[in-house]
């Protein structure tokens, strides 16, 4: 069967660069090494370090004094950074670049007075750490029916920001709204980054000229998500897997042409063996 692999499927700059800063850490072999959560949201990857004997940390309380913690690729709450300082040996701090640079956006929105409205999911931990920075001057949404649904106040003004993996094309549609609504009262955060822009565009290129689309990556992974969201949304039959044995010849009976693309945290080896098996289809 013909595979049409997404030239943007695999690590994104700011995973590839999490991802290096933890292994530095590990070579370094001075101190315990432990992440703060999840390094990034991919199975096989946090397999392999905790073979490394890295630990993974629930929460910053579990740190050890003698511990060094690597900040996850997807930031910490700023009370969350402070108290972790203040219990283990050393913090690496490993949060994406694209990730700090939202977190600081809001910060400095909300220092200005502005109430932040932020396109998000709720349990995610990035949302988590970037809703961190707007105190109790923020508003949480992850979809414009939602928004809709909160009431805007005539005397006050507006800060738009989003979660970096969101949706783009959406944000957009959210942003139309509320400059009618607010006009001057709007200030715009652009935050996606243009990393699941670009992946994002791929898909749905690819998922309009194949039978079917493989979606590789982590289940709890929002950017792997959401390549299968607009995969979907182009009538494309989609299957969203974090590894080949996942899938069945049967799924692909009768097909000539199978898209393939993955998230921003799917190491290439996955994405490789997964190519693999949809070619000697």
């Amino acid at each position: 069967m013909e595979v049409r692999r997404a030239k943007t499927a695999g690590f994104c700059f700011g995973v590839s660069l999490a991802l290096e800063k933890l292994d530095a850490e590990v070579e370094k072999h001075d101190a315990k090494i432990a992440t703060l959560g999840p390094i990034i949201h991919n199975p096989q990857v946090l397999e392999r370090y905790e073979k490394q004997n890295v630990r993974c940390l629930k929460n910053a309380e579990e740190a050890d004094a003698n511990e060094r913690v690597v900040i996850r690729a997807h930031g910490i709450p700023r009370e969350t950074e402070t108290t972790l300082t203040k219990a283990c040996k050393d913090v690496v701090d490993a949060t994406c670049p694209k990730v700090k640079r939202a977190q600081l956006g809001i910060h400095s929105m909300i220092s200005k007075g502005c109430f932040l409205l932020l396109y998000g999911e709720k349990d995610h931990p990035e949302v988590r750490g970037l809703m961190s920075y707007a105190g109790d001057r923020a508003f949480l949404f992850n979809s414009l029916e939602e928004l809709k649904n909160f009431p805007l106040s005539a005397d006050i003004d507006y800060c738009l920001a989003a979660q970096t993996t969101q949706d783009r094309e959406e944000f957009a549609r959210i942003d139309e709204y509320l400059q009618t609504q607010l006009a001057e009262r709007l200030q715009v955060l652009n935050t996606i980054c243009n990393a699941t822009r670009e992946r994002q565009q791929e898909a749905i290129a690819i998922a309009q000229e194949v039978d079917a689309m493989v979606v590789v990556g982590g289940y709890n992974s929002g950017n792997t998500r959401r390549l299968a969201d607009v995969s979907r949304a182009q009538g494309c039959l989609t299957f969203h897997v974090e590894k080949s044995e996942e899938l069945s010849a049967s799924d692909f009976k009768g097909m000539k042409v199978v898209g393939l693309t993955a998230g921003a945290s799917t190491p290439r080896s996955v994405i490789d063996a997964t190519e693999e098996f949809l070619t000697k289809l």
